[in-house]
Order: C-alpha cells, then structure tokens, then sequence
C-alpha cells in the first residue's frame, strides 16, 4: 500500500502530520527502553515503564518523521507556488511538490549551499520526480527555493560534516 498524501493525514482523522510509521517506531523502542528501566520497580515498573516509553517514544518518534517530511513545508509550497518567479501557469502544483520536496529534504539531510548539491539533485530528479512533468531545468529554480526556504526557516544546529 502507498501513501502519496503529502499532508501525511491521519488515516483515522485526516488530520495533517501523521507519521504512523515514525509513531510507531518510536513508540516500539520507547517501550522497550522503558520496561528495562522498570525493571526495578518489578511488574508494576515494567507496566509503567512500558507505557510512558511507548507515549515519549512515539512522540519522539513522529518529530523524527516530521523533521525529514515536514507537514508545514508542503502546505506552505502549496498556498505560495503560484507567487513564485519562475511559476507559470503551464503547471500545477502536483508538478511542482516534487521539486520542492527535493529542495527541503535535501536541505535537511545536507550541510552547505544549494549549489554544491546541484548535480548530485539533477541526477536524482528523475527518480523522485513522480509525475511531475518539469524538466530539471524547470524543476532547479523550485528546488533552490525550497533548500534556501527550509535553511532560513529551519537552521542546522549540526556542525560542518556531521549528518
């Protein structure tokens, strides 16, 4: 089964920022790390342990998967796409989203400039691309807004070359 839906709804709500697999990752590893901890305080403990593991867990979780697909990006991309220089009224933003999900992902998982990730994000356009129909030309300038966006929005508190 697939999840397109860049809002990353709730499956039960629809509400945006669901990351169930990221929830539930955490909440797994929480709950593991949580019962050690309790084992001291005997099954009583390892119950507590359990569930306050799962709950922080879980939380700590979904941020994770927050950090790497951020709701707010896309629904910002979304509203602000049509004001944008390079927009033309030849494409939607399904065309778009792509190239914008490139730009902010890649900024997140990269230190530096725009420019020196360039080729490294052309060659990766046609794999990520979807169904968008811009070129990687057409996609760049998307992309640079994006990555310059979520380096303003969003700064790095990684050293140089930690990743």
């Amino acid at each position: 089964m697939s999840n397109n839906d860049a809002r990353n709804g709730d499956p039960i709500t629809d509400e945006p920022g669901s990351h169930p697999v990221g929830t539930g990752i955490g909440a797994g590893g929480g709950a593991l790390a949580g019962a050690a901890l309790g084992v001291a305080g005997g099954p009583v403990g390892v119950a507590i342990g359990t569930v306050v593991g799962a709950v922080v867990g879980g939380l700590a979780g979904k941020g994770a998967a927050e950090a790497i697909n951020p709701t707010a990006e896309d629904a910002y991309w979304r509203d602000a796409y049509t004001l944008e220089p390079y927009h033309t009224g030849d494409y939607t933003y399904d065309d778009y989203a792509p190239a914008y999900r490139a730009g902010y992902e890649g900024r997140g998982s990269r230190d530096g400039d725009f420019d020196a990730y360039d080729a490294e994000l052309a060659s990766d356009w046609e794999r990520r691309r979807g169904n968008s129909r811009l070129s990687w030309d057409e996609a760049r300038p998307a992309t640079r807004a994006a990555w310059e966006r979520a380096e303003r929005t969003y700064p790095s508190d990684r050293a140089p070359g930690d990743l």
